[in-house]
């Protein structure tokens, strides 16, 4: 019995040296949407002490196009890499920070050229993502990896799969007649840019004539800003939150959260403030 343990841990061993000697600059096929174990050359065990989550557009117009960022935070917050995977869309790079590979046919994947040292507690990637070319809803997967740096694959390495982030894929948000402009569904849109400093946009439309409000707490559920209570008719809507024009604010990095409320319609979305 011993002995088979030794092997098992032998062979395991061999297997992470030869992922890490054959993906040198990152891996693809690990995440949820291949039903993969994730980054298991590493630690067999995923970790809640390492966040990984995706910011940008949750809806889109079929065959547009967006910048999204992923986030790592931490672990042991050394070094970081990551696999990004759609469901149905295409992802690409940005940056030489990414690399688009091949995983099956068909199906090209994002990871990191090389590790990306932590400054500070979080570090992301930037990606563009394609919607396709018909009505749906489309899922981003990640999965990330925090390690220390050490260059040997170890369970003193951290990671964990993301949060599914779901894309609506919409004919068009909008149609326009002769007159009017015509809105057909509720929709409060990220906020552009994410992470933000000092200020960014936030924008949304409504269907509906009724009275609205958006405001902004932070990560305990404060009450930051009031930026819209009115009545206002159906249509598009943007706004400015500049967290250096709120009285009696004292400007943080961190996570804040603003919420939109439209006659019965209520939906809210994170941002995140970096000094």
């Amino acid at each position: 019995m011993k002995t088979n343990f030794i092997l098992v841990i032998v062979f395991l061993s061999m297997v992470a040296f030869a992922l890490k000697v054959q993906y040198p600059t990152g891996i693809v096929g690990l995440t949820e949407k291949d039903g993969a174990m994730g980054c298991i050359c590493h630690n067999f065990e995923k970790s809640d002490s390492v966040s990984v989550w995706i910011e940008g557009p949750d809806s889109l117009v079929i065959g547009s196009s967006a910048e999204y960022k992923l986030f790592l935070s931490g672990g042991p917050a050394v070094e970081g890499g990551f696999n990004l995977a759609a469901l149905i869309g295409k992802v690409f790079s940005v940056d030489s920070l990414t690399q688009r590979m091949e995983y099956v046919q068909g199906d090209t994947q994002l990871t990191q050229t090389q590790p990306l040292n932590f400054v500070g507690d979080t570090i992301f990637w930037r990606f563009v993502y394609e919607a396709p070319d018909s009505v749906c809803t489309d899922t981003l997967y990640s999965v990330g990896n925090s390690v220390n740096g050490d260059g040997i694959p170890s369970d003193a390495d951290h990671w964990n799969f993301g949060r599914k982030f779901v894309i609506t894929i919409y004919d068009s948000p909008i149609n326009v007649d002769e007159k009017n402009l015509v809105v057909n569904n509720f929709i409060l849109y990220q906020n552009y840019p994410n992470p933000f400093n000092p200020s960014t946009k936030i924008s949304w439309q409504s269907p509906v004539s009724s009275h609205q409000t958006l405001k902004v707490f932070d990560a305990l559920g404060n009450e930051v800003a009031t930026l819209v209570d009115e009545y206002k008719p159906a249509g598009k809507y943007e706004v400015e939150f500049n967290v250096a024009q709120v009285s009696g604010l004292e400007p943080a990095s961190g996570v804040y959260f603003y919420q939109l409320k439209a006659g019965e319609f209520t939906s809210s979305k994170k941002m995140i403030m970096i000094k």
